[in-house]
């Protein structure tokens, strides 16, 4: 009889612990996209906000104040490209739209797809940085030996803190050629 009811108890945790195992993936799936909304909507993370429309540019340039901001070009592991922006650093003033571009090489033998991925420090400055145009919007696709300038055009919002007066904004570059559509048409050609 203490056999039964050991095996009785038995069942019942692994069911109490497979519900647990169940529980925590389903948490852990749920956590991808709220962790988007939450970077979103606080500037947590340096994410910066999407595209922005041309006409909210240059409206209210704030030429008493000058912003230093500092660019950075980093790529994971399992990327060989050469990404590096054209200059380390610009000065603007808040309102005032900017250009600058990064310089991209592919010097692998075979056809590659990257997508770049913006993060803003502080993160206060995150929300306050506006990219009109931005390479990091598309995926960018680069034939073996190919080189492109990839600009990105800006403005610093003039209500970014008066505490901040400079900040970095920093492109990881990610190989996404196996998940690619752009790849696989260029493959189908």
């Amino acid at each position: 009889m203490s056999n039964d009811v050991t095996s009785t108890n038995n069942k019942k945790i692994v069911k109490k612990l497979l519900l647990g195992v169940v529980g925590m993936f389903a948490f852990g799936w749920a956590l991808i996209p709220l962790y988007d909304v939450i970077c979103d909507i606080t500037g947590l993370n340096g994410k910066t906000g999407g595209r922005v429309e041309v006409a909210e540019a240059g409206l209210l340039i704030d030429e008493d104040r000058q912003v230093t901001v500092q660019f950075m070009a980093h790529h994971n592991a399992e990327m060989g490209w050469v990404f590096e922006p054209s200059v380390a650093q610009v000065t603007v003033r808040p309102g005032e739209v900017s250009v600058v571009s990064y310089r991209v090489t592919n010097p692998r033998t075979t056809l590659m797809v990257g997508q770049a991925i913006p993060s803003v420090a502080p993160n206060a400055a995150a929300a306050h940085l506006n990219k009109i145009e931005c390479f990091c919007f598309e995926e960018q696709l680069l034939q073996p030996g190919e080189s492109a300038d990839m600009p990105i055009r800006f403005f610093v919002d003039p209500n970014l803190p008066a505490s901040i007066s400079k900040l970095t904004l920093s492109y990881t570059l990610y190989d996404i050629t196996e998940k690619s559509g752009k790849a696989q048409a260029v493959a189908v050609r």
